[in-house]
């Protein structure tokens, strides 16, 4: 999914810039202060050298102060005895005055009296620059940084540094706009989707929240999610984790499960060295981690519920406050019992999102290049709304000539992406076979039938249809319209049909289901029907006889499908002149479900159905 930012911001390349006198504070407070922003993944510039040449500040220093949104001064005892942590503080006041930029003053071990005065220990530390020419503007930018809102460690947090920290890391984080360039600047249309899930997890209430991000494969819940994350993490000073990829993880090893447990608690603890020695040990270390602190959890790709119960999402277990948020193609594993919940289903691209994304990808443009306008839209047809499909698409049409991308869409008709097939089969790859099965059906056969009809047809195979088609459409693979009827989206189709092509790619008579016209009648012209074949879809046209058709399905001995649709232009010929007598005994005895649109008889023969 793609989106670009509804405000231009000045780009900055620090989020803070630390001033302090490095002799007074660097081992002590200064340290421990640049590792918590770090940790809470603020971009801080703090000059790491120890001894200072010259007067004068840099041009390198110049440039990172003019490079960072915020600035924090450390006042200490002897800040003001240094002529280049003046020359700082003067080029800070510059920025703070001219540019988007807000300073912080940290009262150290002075009072801000002293700093604005020039009395006590800072008027003892500035005494030996009095009479320097630059001592005019120094105190100048003293007076006024001592003026701004700041803290003040004895004053404020009773001498606790840990507190001071704390607030000032708080503080920061809030200040800081939501890091969108860290996501992707082409993203299209994701502010209105970011906004609708910020808006369901309420932050600030005091509850625990579950809110769930559904989508079939390729459809941008990932991208979604961590915009989000990237949104809200800031007010989540207590700890947040983003656990990216858990299906996958979770299943590549015995360990894999407890490898995301350690993830989560050392991203909320920020200790990197927390051991576990199993899953139900990383359970209950969570459990307690959790209790105590308000945290935001992302837990993307979950396909199994054994994966939330296995990182302890539980409610009850977390501080009032949290929020999880949980991405998945199965709807099955939100459902989790005593879990209260707000699902979001993906919104695919629209027409006009999706062609500034093709155009983003192939172009660098908002618009196609012109000459390109139709193969654009065709890009997007074919996409039809999946994010992935057109990055991939975009992307590697970019730079080439119009013949190359007629070429691309054209094999496309014949032979689909395989990296877009890819990410959509794992979610049929994790049914159980008689779901396959059904799931099948429905791409090849069975799309846009009424779903009691389509039941009824799956039912009369054997299949336990209605849990069934709850669960592929629990699963993302398949939608009910408002009308009843089985949606399915055509890449999810195309992988279907792909799934069944791909074991016999040039032997369709091997096939298990059979939908295209050519390959079905030159198949039965040709007496090739095999018992391979479970069902038919067959569009009637006028180059269909009657004989050849009935006669090429007697091999077809485990048929059990068959639905002849009459084609819209095509009248039916009159049956009369058909030898009715054949119709039975052609007819496999496997069949189980017959669908004729305009059958030209009143009746089926009572040999076929004695049989």
């Amino acid at each position: 999914m793609a989106s670009s930012t509804s405000f231009i911001q000045k780009r900055f390349k620090y989020d803070v810039f630390l001033s302090f006198r490095g002799e007074d504070t660097r081992k002590t407070f200064v340290d421990h202060l640049y590792k918590a922003l770090a940790d809470n993944g603020v971009v801080t510039y703090m000059d790491d050298k120890k001894i200072r040449q010259g007067r004068k500040i840099s041009d390198e220093l110049i440039n990172s102060i003019k490079d960072s949104k915020l600035f924090v001064i450390v006042f200490s005892k002897d800040y003001a005895s240094s002529s280049w942590c003046l020359e700082e503080l003067v080029k800070i006041m510059e920025c703070q005055k001219a540019e988007d930029q807000t300073a912080y003053p940290v009262f150290y071990d002075v009072e801000p009296i002293e700093v604005r005065k020039q009395t006590g220990v800072v008027g003892e530390a500035f005494a030996k620059h009095v009479k320097e020419k630059d001592a005019g503007k120094w105190i100048g930018a003293m007076d006024e940084v001592a003026g701004l809102t700041g803290w003040n460690l004895k004053a404020d947090f009773n001498g606790h540094e840990v507190d001071l920290i704390r607030k000032i890391v708080k503080t920061i984080s809030v200040e800081l706009p939501p890091i969108w360039s860290s996501i992707d600047e082409n993203l299209i249309g994701m502010v209105s989707r970011v906004k609708d899930v910020v808006s369901s997890l309420e932050i600030g209430t005091n509850d625990v929240r579950v809110i769930g991000i559904k989508g079939m494969g390729g459809s941008g819940k990932t991208t979604l999610a961590r915009a989000v994350f990237e949104q809200i993490s800031h007010t989540f000073n207590d700890g947040r984790s983003f656990v990216a990829n858990v299906r996958e993880v979770s299943n590549a090893s015995l360990y894999g499960l407890s490898s995301l447990q350690k993830q989560i608690l050392s991203d909320v603890s920020k200790d990197q060295g927390i051991t576990i020695n199993d899953i139900y040990d990383g359970k209950s270390k969570i459990k307690r981690m959790m209790a105590a602190r308000r945290v935001l959890l992302v837990l993307d790709d979950v396909d199994h519920i054994d994966q939330l119960k296995g990182l302890a999402v539980e409610p009850k277990w977390f501080k009032p406050g949290s929020r999880i948020i949980i991405t998945t193609r199965d709807e099955k594993v939100l459902k989790v019992q005593g879990v209260k919940l707000i699902i979001h289903v993906v919104n695919l691209l629209s027409n006009k999102e999706a062609i500034c994304l093709s155009s983003r990808c192939a172009f660098g443009t908002e618009t196609p290049v012109q000459g390109y306008e139709d193969e654009s839209e065709q890009v997007v047809h074919y996409a039809d709304g999946l994010p992935l499909t057109i990055t991939l698409l975009g992307s590697s049409l970019c730079g080439e000539d119009k013949h190359v991308w007629e070429d691309v869409l054209d094999r496309l008709k014949k032979i689909p992406m395989e990296e877009t097939l890819k990410q959509m089969e794992i979610s049929y790859t994790g049914l159980e076979n008689e779901y396959k099965e059904i799931f099948l059906d429905v791409a090849c056969l069975l799309k846009g039938w009424d779903k009691d009809v389509a039941i009824r047809a799956l039912e009369s195979q054997g299949f336990y249809a209605k849990n069934g088609v709850r669960v592929l459409e629990e699963k993302s693979l398949i939608s009910i319209s408002k009308d009843n009827c089985l949606n399915m989206h055509d890449r999810i189709e195309e992988m279907g049909k792909n799934i069944v092509r791909r074991l016999h790619p040039d032997e369709p008579w091997r096939h298990s289901r059979l939908w295209n016209e050519a390959e079905i009648i030159d198949i039965l012209a040709n007496d090739q029907g095999t018992e391979a074949t479970r069902g038919i879809q067959l569009r009637y046209t006028q180059d269909l006889d009657f004989e050849i058709f009935t006669r090429g399905l007697r091999n077809m001995k485990k048929l059990r499908f068959l639905y002849v649709v009459h084609y819209f232009g095509y009248s039916v010929r009159d049956g009369s002149s058909w030898k009715f007598d054949t119709l039975g005994s052609y007819m496999p005895n496997s069949l189980q479900c017959l669908r004729w649109d305009q059958f030209p008889f009143e009746f089926l023969t009572l040999n076929f159905f004695s049989r």
